[in-house]
């Protein structure tokens, strides 16, 4: 998929490419731990439906033996792709009820 808009330096286009199934279960691990919320966002990410998806996340769950913690997602030619996952945090600051000298 890809958007285009027109600038005053010319047309730009970003391209949105959907997760595959294996980085958007990566993504909901690091979110919860709990593996029906897993579930229900990877099937988000994805827009599947989460029954498609429940059985992958437990398969990614089940400990096995030698596998390591940390993990790279290597697209088609080999290039690491990210998974990014944005969270809005709303700041408030105590600081206006100052008063002046």
């Amino acid at each position: 998929m890809s958007e285009d808009w027109n600038t005053k330096y010319g047309t730009r286009r970003v391209r949105r490419d959907p997760p595959t199934l294996e980085e958007a279960i990566f993504a909901a691990v690091g979110i919860t731990d709990d593996l029906e919320a897993q579930a229900e966002i990877a099937a988000s990410l994805m827009g599947l439906p989460i029954e498609a998806v429940q059985a992958e996340v437990k398969k990614a769950a089940r400990p096995v033996l030698g596998r390591s913690t940390t993990r790279v997602i290597a697209g088609e030619q080999g290039a690491q792709r990210s998974v990014v996952v944005e969270r809005r945090i709303v700041r408030k600051f105590g600081n206006d009820k100052r008063t002046g000298t």
